[in-house]
């Protein structure tokens, strides 16, 4: 078997024109240069909490999840951020 002769990679004028062309081109069939990155990881900087529903809250959050196409643990997370971004910006004035 031979090996193929790759082909240049075209000069593009725009970074949308380079876009549309990788998205229909294989990049084994052309003239790459890779170079090496290294690459760190964070540790997880989150931490988790424990919050209990009764099964028909539960099958609530993940019936509204699903038709958001989230998972349920995400659509909690975004509804307690809103939530705590909407407390925190309310004035006193603002609770009667």
């Amino acid at each position: 078997m031979s090996k193929a002769v790759k082909q240049r990679v075209p000069e593009f004028p725009s970074v949308e024109e380079e876009a549309e062309f990788w998205d229909t081109h294989d990049t084994t069939d052309y003239e790459l240069e890779w170079e090496s990155v290294k690459v760190r990881f964070a540790k997880n900087l989150s931490q988790g909490i424990t919050i209990r529903f009764s099964p028909s809250t539960l099958a609530q959050l993940r019936q509204t999840a699903h038709h958001r196409g989230v998972g349920p643990t995400t659509l909690a997370r975004m509804w307690v951020l809103e939530r705590l971004r909407r407390e925190h910006s309310s004035t006193p004035a603002d609770s009667d």
